[in-house]
């Protein structure tokens, strides 16, 4: 019985490993391409260097996004 249990854990832990290694490369390749495609004019790390506290925001929101798919990612 304990052997079955923790192939079956094991198993449900590649499972939800796999899908949040995929979630984290689709999300970060739509941030790539978001910041290509919508945000042509900016630079990201140069206006925070800047000192410019919205751009700072605006980092922290997508990164925070990355962290909640991630997050669903591991609960399956």
């Amino acid at each position: 019985m304990e052997l079955e249990f923790f192939t079956a854990s094991f198993i449900n832990l590649a499972i939800n490993l796999g899908y949040s290694i995929a979630a984290i490369i689709i999300s970060v390749y739509a941030l790539l391409w978001v910041d290509k495609k919508l945000l042509t004019e900016i630079d990201i790390e140069q206006e925070i260097k800047n000192g410019n506290i919205a751009a700072s925001i605006f980092a922290s929101a997508i990164l925070v996004f990355v962290a909640i798919v991630i997050a669903f990612g591991f609960k399956g």
